[in-house]
């Protein structure tokens, strides 16, 4: 591949709502974006899945659009590349055909199978083993949990796959799953990245039933029938791609040492680019594969956005803008009002679903302003144990590059950047992860020949600086935020115990 400006890579990233097609001209600048929804079902027992062939439908549309406005502009689609949520887990039958919906991350059914294999005490074995931590998103504990409750299911699948394999076999026509999906399902062994015999054996699926492992810029060829699907040529090469979280510190240009990004929405993350896997020994941070033998290792928690969103909603529905502003007018510190923000249980580093949430010193002058920014301070503050387990894990961080929807509100960047102590080197997220996948397969196809070097057009258009007051309140109260989450544990379990 050259890097003739008018040559084009369609990044496909499929987002846990939504598919997103990312046009990426030669000089890694984003020429279009197109979406499709991809809806997820949710029940009441923790369910929450995809149709995988409305997301297909969703993903040949959202392409075809895609090669449609590149045509028109006289640019020449070269290849295609995906990104993909991580955890995605469905069934195939001996046809290939889906025998199950997909289930996503976000789905809890084997919350009891991950209970019960971190109180039988070899969840840390796995973890240190896989680099995936053991919680109900991981296909391990999926899996163990359709072996315990659907045991005729089980003997009728010939394949287990993520969703993108799904995908891409259509495309393609081989069922192959890349090392970098495979390193966040919690059965590939970190060391060897072959598929792990212990996890195996856990989940009672044996190897041959999962698909073939490839590294993430393997390159196959587009089948005739998709094409003419896709208004593409037949022969396209397609680049089987790679986790949306590894991808998206390529996208942000956060693949140097000690260089973090951090991704800032309704959830959050924090993640850094190191060249050997390996979590620390507590096990409070995930080690995903990107490509070219760089591991990202991280932490996801599941409250970020949200919380907010809980506040202006339980204050009588006011406009989040609004009580953002009133919260901003609060000192540092909220007052000594100290928020656990786990409204949706949390991961990183607790990896706990059953996690509560709670304001504690709660005084008649504390009003919705010192509650919210509470809340926001205590996400500050996860954030903080994140980067403070990475740091045990040996993976330092001089730098924060940062994206999401919440740092468009100055209060967040402020309360994070203060949390972490670092400047916020913020940048543009429209693309996300569909970047990322792109300049993978530049890599891949020879255009790009470093991924640690700067990438064009993964700039920081502003920079946040902590204040010093904040720092040093949001400091103080960091480990007596640890000590409150263990204490309200506690005490839930005696509630919980028999009477």
């Amino acid at each position: 591949m050259t890097k003739d400006e008018t040559q084009v890579v369609l990044g496909i990233d499929l987002g846990t709502t939504a598919t997103k097609v990312v046009a990426v001209d030669g000089a890694c600048r984003v020429v279009s974006t197109v979406e499709r929804p991809a809806p997820l079902r949710t029940g009441r027992h923790g369910e929450a899945v995809h149709d995988p062939d409305t997301v297909l439908a969703g993903v040949r549309g959202a392409v075809l659009e895609s090669a449609g406005i590149c045509a028109g502009r006289g640019l020449t689609v070269v290849a295609l590349s995906f990104s993909a949520a991580l955890h995605t887990l469905l069934a195939l039958d001996s046809s290939g055909e889906p025998l199950t919906p997909a289930l996503s991350w976000a789905d809890t059914r084997a919350a009891d199978i991950a209970g019960r294999l971190r109180a039988a005490g070899g969840a840390d074995a796995l973890h240190r083993a896989t680099g995936t931590p053991v919680h109900s998103m991981a296909p391990l504990t999926k899996l163990a949990w359709f072996t315990a409750h659907e045991p005729e299911l089980v003997r009728r699948t010939a394949a287990w796959c993520g969703l993108k394999d799904y995908v891409l076999s259509r495309f393609t026509g081989r069922l192959v799953t890349d090392l970098s999906c495979a390193s966040a399902t919690g059965l590939l062994d970190m060391r060897t990245t072959r598929w792990h015999g212990p996890a195996l054996d856990v989940t009672g699926v044996s190897a041959d039933r999962l698909p073939e492992l490839v590294p993430p810029t393997a390159v196959f060829t587009l089948l005739p029938e998709a094409a003419a699907a896709l208004g593409l040529p037949a022969g396209l090469p397609v680049v089987a791609g790679a986790g949306d979280g590894p991808l998206a510190n390529l996208a942000v240009g956060a693949t140097a040492p000690a260089t973090a990004a951090l991704s800032l929405g309704t959830s959050g993350a924090l993640r850094v680019v190191r060249d050997r896997p390996g979590v620390d020994e507590r096990c409070r941070v995930f080690c995903y594969y990107l490509t070219d033998g760089l591991w990202v290792l991280g932490g996801a928690v599941s409250n970020a956005g949200v919380v907010a969103q809980w506040a202006a909603e339980s204050f009588g529905g006011v406009d989040v803008g609004d009580l953002l502003k009133e919260a901003a007018q609060v000192e540092p510190g909220s007052e000594g009002l100290i928020a656990l923000p786990y409204l949706l249980g949390e991961r990183a580093p607790w990896w706990d679903p059953d996690a509560r949430g709670a304001l504690i010193g709660l005084r008649r002058g504390h009003g919705r302003a010192h509650m919210t920014r509470a809340m926001i301070e205590g996400v500050g503050r996860q954030l903080a144990l994140v980067r403070d387990s990475l740091l045990a894990a040996d993976a330092p961080i001089t730098s924060v590059r940062a994206t999401g929807g919440a740092l468009r509100s100055i209060l967040w960047a402020e309360i994070v950047a203060a949390a972490l102590d670092m400047p916020l080197e913020i940048t543009d997220d429209a693309a996300g992860s569909g970047f990322g996948a792109a300049l993978l397969a530049r890599h891949a196809l020879g255009a790009l020949p470093s991924l640690t070097a700067p990438v064009p057009g993964a700039r920081a258009h502003r920079t946040v600086t902590p204040d010093r007051t904040a720092v040093r309140r949001l400091a103080e109260t960091r480990e007596l935020g640890e000590q409150l989450y263990q204490l309200l544990g506690a005490v839930q379990g005696l509630a919980a115990a028999p009477r």
